[in-house]
């Protein structure tokens, strides 16, 4: 048992299931991605490169798989291909047909990476919520209990702007933010039977 006079729920995929634990669900539930890995290479993808896809792709309310191009370099010459977007719970196998989609999908893009060995693939879980906005804020319902989470895929870009937006509603400080979007009692946070 832990106690403390504020407790802030950050558990990013885990938070619906946090969230009930502590008798304040919350509507965030995982939402599955995976990523393929090339061998290294020489330099051949200057910048980080998303299709037209990709936006439909992260607003989608949809539970089956959504995918877009996303082609990444990295400093170690590896390329990342990704992106997907599925209900699968917290499951964590690596499905075929979904990496065969990113391949096919980065391919439209760099059809140079035709032939390029595949070294390994991994997946994660991005935290999801149905209106696809991030939850900040006080829960109404539990004293003391914060919420900082919901961002999808977001939320290690999203971090500093959140931690700054969170400490200014803990300390009553005016937030340069509106954090009215954000709040915990909206429907899609709140709504019957939430994640």
């Amino acid at each position: 048992t832990l106690e403390a006079d504020l407790f802030v729920n950050a558990a990013g995929p885990w938070a619906g299931a946090l969230s009930r634990r502590l008798g304040a669900p919350i509507g965030v539930r995982p939402r599955r991605g995976e990523i393929l890995v090339t061998t290294p290479l020489p330099p051949t993808v200057f910048h980080k490169v998303y299709d037209a896809d990709y936006v439909g792709a992260v607003s989608a309310d949809a539970d089956e798989l959504q995918a877009s191009a996303v082609v990444e370099s990295t400093p170690a010459g590896t390329v990342l291909l990704g992106s997907s977007r599925r209900a699968a719970g917290f499951d964590e196998r690596l499905r075929p047909k979904v990496l065969s989609v990113i391949a096919e999908r980065a391919l439209r893009l760099f059809p140079c990476l035709s032939g390029v060995p595949v070294m390994r693939a991994y997946g994660g879980f991005r935290p999801y919520v149905a209106d696809h906005l991030p939850i900040v804020g006080a829960d109404p319902r539990v004293e003391g209990l914060w919420h900082a989470t919901g961002h999808e895929g977001a939320g290690i870009g999203l971090a500093p702007g959140t931690a700054r937006l969170l400490a200014d509603l803990v300390t009553g400080r005016t937030p340069e933010v509106d954090p009215a979007p954000f709040r915990v009692g909206r429907p899609a946070v709140l709504a019957e039977g939430a994640a």
